[in-house]
């Protein structure tokens, strides 16, 4: 049997079938599952594996993961305190990150990344800043985790930047323009709901998806800011009130979607 490393790979998922047999699954976040055949270690699995990784349809024949392997480094640092602490947010930006590393330089020894490496690929993403500035981000997470336990010497994007553009920011509605939106969607229908609780609450998008009835008690919302950590406290003001018992809602959540299900911040945002 080939060497599987432990812990145990990411995004990879064992389940017990009722028949008592194990079975493995290969899952992105929220993407497909895709089934990981042959023994748990063997050449076969570690192919099925690296496949479904990659999102190539014809594993190679004789993949390895070892030690030194960029891809068992990524592995182990998702399975640190370090990456648990980060909110499920940026651990979904950074996981797709880390799928396209692993699919060009998975392979390679992570001891062989330099800040040249580090630079490259920023250059290679130099039409795109912000999806950069997340590269640079994801990479510095896991090599300041590396150097802080040992696997590395030094940080390869120790004191590496990325200059974003200066831009004027997200426009903000005037009074006609919340006027115009709230005549086109009337009270009762989701689109002025999740807009009312936008403007008398203030949250940020990832806050207004998970306010719910449980977070208000006596008139005042209390709600621990999935950003920051911080309590809020907002009182119910009775437009905001008038408009959330008019409206259908979810059930853990009053912003929800067409089928009543609970959104996240990303599609809110779409």
């Amino acid at each position: 049997m080939e060497f599987m490393p432990r812990p145990r790979p990411p995004f990879l998922h064992r389940e017990i079938t009722r028949h008592g047999a194990v079975t493995w699954y290969f899952r992105l976040g929220k993407g497909p599952r895709i089934r990981i055949r042959g023994e748990f270690g063997s050449a076969e699995f570690l192919a099925a594996y690296r496949a479904a990784w990659t999102g190539d349809s014809t594993p190679q024949k004789s993949p390895t993961m070892s030690v030194e392997s960029l891809a068992w480094l990524i592995s182990r640092y998702r399975n640190s305190r370090a990456w648990t602490a980060l909110a499920p947010a940026t651990r979904r930006q950074r996981e797709l990150v880390f799928k396209k590393v692993a699919a060009t330089a998975g392979a390679e020894a992570y001891t062989n990344v330099t800040r040249q490496s580090v630079m490259a690929g920023l250059d290679r993403r130099g039409a795109t800043p912000f999806a950069a500035k997340t590269f640079l981000k994801a990479l510095r997470g896991l090599f300041r985790w590396a150097a802080e336990n040992s696997f590395i010497e030094r940080d390869p994007t120790e004191g590496v930047r990325i200059p974003l553009p200066r831009t004027d920011g997200f426009h903000s509605w005037t009074e006609d323009e919340i006027a115009q939106f709230e005549a086109r969607w009337p009270i009762g229908t989701r689109e002025r709901l999740a807009l009312t609780i936008l403007l008398y609450t203030g949250l940020r998008r990832g806050d207004a998806v998970r306010l719910g009835r449980q977070h208000i008690k006596d008139g005042i919302i209390t709600l621990r800011a999935g950003k920051t950590g911080t309590q809020i406290i907002i009182p119910v003001l009775p437009e905001l009130a008038a408009i959330i018992n008019a409206s259908r809602t979810g059930d853990l959540a009053f912003i929800a979607g067409k089928r009543g299900r609970p959104m996240t911040k990303e599609s809110f945002g779409n």
